[in-house]
């Protein structure tokens, strides 16, 4: 993919040069970041789909399912990875899970409106946190 893809290989070394120079609360940033917009990648993809006159493709070969699963992986390893001893621990991870459970939710029939609030989701956290 990176090879046909240099926006998307310049993106991989931005996001491994920021991955490399973090600390702990920077990853989780980090990971909400590219969870927001992995989902938005998502619905443009989604938008692009229902264009009319297009045929729809296959359930599983649907161009929004990959930014999809990307966002369902960060944010069930961000649920996995919330320290033990975290005061909001266990709030977290059913935050982080429920949100990766939401977009399993979505891998064969999307529905934009659904997406665009689990990523506003993201983007309040993301406030909240500074």
């Amino acid at each position: 993919m990176l090879a046909r893809n240099p926006a998307a290989a310049y993106r991989r070394v931005v996001l491994d040069a920021r991955i490399e120079a973090a600390g702990r609360a920077d990853l989780t940033r980090i990971c909400l970041e590219e969870a927001e917009a992995a989902l938005g990648a998502a619905l443009i993809a989604l938008d692009r789909c229902q264009t009319p006159h297009k045929v729809a493709p296959d359930p599983a070969q649907t161009p929004h399912r990959e930014p999809l699963e990307r966002a369902q992986t960060i944010l069930l390893w961000l649920a996995r990875s919330v320290a033990p001893d975290h005061p909001l621990g266990s709030s977290l991870k059913a935050f982080y899970g429920g949100l990766a459970g939401q977009i399993a939710g979505q891998f064969l029939q999307a529905d934009a409106a659904t997406l665009a609030e689990i990523r506003s989701d993201i983007r309040d956290l993301l406030v909240a946190a500074g």
